[in-house]
């Protein structure tokens, strides 16, 4: 309980005094405590748009994560053989390098110059993509479609290795016993591999869901004004305008709101299916 009110409610209760307090200046930094929610009420009025794209983006690349971490998580399982701890490694990997140098790294490929903008060139998709939206006037970066596909691509593997457990748990018997039932290989995935791999696909979108609403990196770097979030808006209230206490308040409405998406998340799937 030491830990917890030093490490976790601590900081909680200083971030929540700020959020109701006031700046002499702007530059002072010392903030007054005058329960001002003002602070409150300026962050849901003049920060809704970034909260709408937080949650949109954040959104939109979890279903991608699972559409994409669901195959490969299954491939690892059930096809891996002999090279499932090669492929986990090759899954962990990007963990090694930091998520910053990832992320940039992405910008170099999505360039106007770069290898995913000449590729689509090449296969002359670029008029298919930018009907569809991922391109805007034939660039990818400075995109809501490079900031969700990096969002995509950084939390991945918070998707693929809670599948990948729930997947390793399931009894090939199972399937075989289904076989014999004269169960087809498409139903006996969708009536035995599915519900049972459920488990780790709710707890990979807690996993992806939950930092992606709060990330900045990929608006800051891989998109434009245009497709800020709200990690983005904080930053600059605390780092640049130093309006703490408003970055404080925001800051408190996201992860209430993030609080309220875990309690209806766990109230319809059931928090025993998180284990």
């Amino acid at each position: 309980m030491l830990w917890l009110a030093l490490f976790y409610l601590a900081p909680l209760i200083t971030l929540l005094r700020l959020s109701l307090s006031t700046l002499p200046s702007r530059f002072a930094v010392d903030a007054e405590l005058d329960w001002n929610i003002g602070n409150y009420t300026t962050a849901f009025t003049d920060f809704a748009p970034q909260f709408g794209r937080a949650f949109l983006y954040a959104g939109t690349a979890t279903v991608f994560t699972i559409l994409i971490g669901f195959p490969l998580a299954y491939v690892i399982a059930f096809r891996g053989g002999r090279f499932k701890t090669l492929l986990l490694g090759l899954v962990v990997i990007p963990f090694f390098t930091s998520y910053l140098i990832r992320t940039i790294a992405w910008r170099s490929l999505l360039a106007d110059t770069g290898q995913v903008v000449q590729l689509f060139d090449t296969l002359r998709l670029s008029g298919f993509f930018e009907t569809v939206g991922i391109m805007d006037n034939g660039r990818v970066l400075n995109t809501p479609a490079a900031v969700i596909g990096g969002l995509t691509y950084n939390f991945l593997p918070f998707m693929i290795l809670p599948i990948y457990v729930s997947l390793e748990k399931i009894d090939p018997r199972m399937v075989d016993a289904a076989h014999d039932l004269y169960s087809t290989s498409v139903e006996a995935f969708r009536k035995i591999v599915v519900p049972l791999a459920l488990p780790g696909v709710f707890a990979g979108t807690l996993l992806t869901f939950i930092p992606a609403a709060g990330d900045f990196v990929n608006a800051l770097y891989l998109g434009s004004p245009n497709t800020t979030m709200i990690g983005n808006s904080i930053q600059d209230q605390f780092l640049v305008q130093n309006n703490i206490p408003l970055a404080s308040a925001m800051s408190f409405v996201l992860m209430f709101i993030i609080t309220v998406f875990v309690i209806i998340y766990s109230r319809f799937f059931g928090t025993e299916d998180l284990t």
